[in-house]
């Protein structure tokens, strides 16, 4: 973080953000090193003082541009196919479940491991600075994941579309009415972990924060 701002993606606390940090600086090194031969070539053909009126053929050129762009198109490919089918997978047997219902314009929250407990999540007007909270990203209640243990993630609306999104564990889902999404997610480290309403879903559509806290499966079970 610099005084200017964000300049990279948040920190992992997932292996599927992980893979999306990964994935992030490969293709980014890829068009970086696009940019720089392009920009080479550019600033070579205009200091250039050779010209010619007739055309002529260059093949082996042709084949070399021609198979390059390919190359790197499959080098992107592969690694992002392989990241779609890690963001789909679901563990044979899920030990926690969590359903998020999204509202104009708070999240509601439904935990059945714990004896079905239910609760809303506004967030707070106020802000501790002292405390550590964040303007506009606060809420009341916040929603309680266990470390290193699966968690299938079930979201849906109540109204219109909303997105749950969470960044720092790799999970954005549209939450649709009528519709049930699901992804798995497994924090890797304690914490707590902010995200958004990632879908305009109307006026107060930027008051909807989610914050996650991941604590130790000990501390979930006596929750």
């Amino acid at each position: 973080m610099s005084v200017w701002g964000q300049l990279n993606l948040l920190d992992p606390a997932s292996m599927i953000q992980s893979e999306m940090l990964l994935f992030h600086d490969h293709a980014l090194m890829i068009i970086a090193g696009i940019f720089s031969l392009v920009s080479v070539i550019g600033v070579l053909l205009l200091r250039s003082k050779f010209s010619t009126r007739s055309v002529h053929e260059a093949q082996l050129l042709e084949i070399f541009w021609t198979i390059l762009p390919a190359m790197l198109l499959v080098t992107l490919a592969l690694p992002s196919l392989r990241l779609l089918y890690l963001l789909d997978e679901q563990p044979l047997t899920s030990k926690n479940t969590l359903k998020t219902i999204g509202h104009q314009w708070y999240w509601s929250y439904e935990v059945p491991f714990l004896g079905n407990k239910q609760f809303d999540s506004y967030m707070t007007p106020t802000m501790d600075l002292q405390g550590g909270e964040y303007r506009l990203l606060e809420v009341d209640n916040r929603v309680a994941l266990p470390t290193n243990i699966d968690t299938s993630v079930i979201t849906t609306s109540a109204d219109v579309i909303h997105a749950w999104a969470m960044p720092s564990l790799g999970v954005k889902m549209d939450s649709v009415p009528g519709r049930l999404n699901m992804m798995n997610v497994k924090p890797l480290i304690a914490g707590v972990f902010y995200g958004q309403c990632s879908e305009i879903c109307g006026a107060n559509h930027a008051f909807m924060p989610i914050v996650v806290e991941s604590v130790p499966s000990a501390v979930f079970t006596s929750m």
